[in-house]
């Protein structure tokens, strides 16, 4: 387990933030927020899949309205992303929202700003103070050239000023890039600056494999190094899959545990079986399982078993056969049809062998 950066914690809903508490997984929903139907099936999918706090965007008054419903009706915290208008975030607070993703420089002055803060304040709820690098003030543009981390963190100490001068200190931070040094850099100096949670993230990272690969890096850095207490990976793709590889990032990390670990080895001249196939099959269907536990999809027997022995279930391919094995002892031997079913028999019996315990 890797050292934590200290930070104080907010509470968003059920979603502790901060303060020595696990990593939250966040996503957003691409639904239109004013069809509050389809939005709280994607939400209701996302808790399944692990969501512990969702975002909605809220563009007009008929999402914010929407929003009263969605927040009665969600299984896991609502957080309203808002830009410009403060009387949406007054009327997201109203309709029961748990957390809100605002910027106090941008909806309006000082009137606008404390209006907001008292009313938060009174519900309890937590802002967001989110900067991403293509939105940054004219003045901070000019001043540093273009978007660069210094320029982020002046921009959120900006807004932070703001809500201190109003006494209210339940904030979150982020600092958002496209690219993984400046993301990396930005959080570096800002976890050096101040105790407040900050929400990890690259933002506009990409489609799932080029997205998935940036966030991992930048995140993956980041938390080693203990910062970070909520994440979100933005990716060009359903919210589901944000989830997926958020907690993948956190697992492999040693940070949460939920579902399994899958290990497998790179295709070689010795497989003698349909490794990618039977891989791919394994990884989908372990997606239903919620307990952690270590799967291992070996192509031979060679380094198999050997290879994967703290694997709690595995198998190691032979010629047109599979060796089924449980930390690293042979099971049982299976034709190449049957290794898929054969192995989540296995899981399925030490599944029930351990809840039986």
């Amino acid at each position: 387990m890797f050292p934590r950066r200290k930070s104080r914690q907010v509470s968003a809903g059920s979603a502790k933030i901060g303060g020595g508490a696990a990593v939250v997984v966040q996503s957003m929903c691409n639904t239109d927020t004013r069809d509050p139907k389809k939005t709280l099936e994607q939400i209701a999918q996302l808790a399944e899949r692990g969501c512990e706090l969702v975002r909605v965007a809220i563009p007009d008054e008929k999402a914010a309205d929407a929003v009263k419903l969605i927040a009665r009706d969600s299984p896991i915290p609502v957080c309203s992303d808002i830009h410009f208008d403060y009387k949406l975030a007054l009327k997201c607070i109203d309709n029961g929202v748990s957390k809100l993703r605002i910027n106090p420089g941008n909806i309006g002055g000082e009137e606008k700003v404390r209006a907001v803060v008292k009313v938060a304040k009174d519900a309890g709820i937590p802002m967001r103070i989110g900067v991403n690098a293509g939105s940054l003030e004219p003045t901070l543009l000019k001043k540093y050239g273009h978007p660069t981390p210094e320029a982020a963190v002046e921009s959120a100490f900006g807004h932070i000023r703001i809500l201190e001068s109003l006494d209210f200190r339940d904030i979150v931070v982020s600092l958002k890039f496209n690219d993984v040094p400046r993301t990396v850099a930005a959080y570096r100096l800002m976890a050096k600056q101040c105790d407040y949670p900050l929400h990890l993230g690259v933002t506009e990272a990409g489609t799932t494999l080029g997205g998935s690969i940036k966030s991992s890096i930048a995140l993956g850095a980041l938390l080693m190094e203990g910062v970070g207490d909520t994440i979100r990976v933005s990716l060009t793709a359903s919210p589901l899959e944000e989830v997926r590889v958020g907690y993948e990032i956190l697992k492999d990390l040693g940070l949460r545990e939920r579902g399994p670990v899958m290990t497998s080895c790179p295709t070689c001249g010795r497989t003698e079986i349909n490794l990618i196939k039977i891989a791919g099959e394994v990884e989908e269907r372990l997606q239903r399982y919620r307990e952690p536990f270590h799967v291992a999809v070996m192509g031979c027997v060679v380094n198999g078993p050997g290879e994967a022995r703290e694997a709690d279930v595995g198998v190691a391919g032979g010629r047109g056969v599979g060796v089924i094995f449980r930390k690293g002892q042979v099971i049982r031997k299976v034709p190449e049809k049957e290794i898929v079913d054969a192995l989540f028999a296995e899981i399925d019996a030490m599944l029930g062998e351990r809840r039986g315990a």
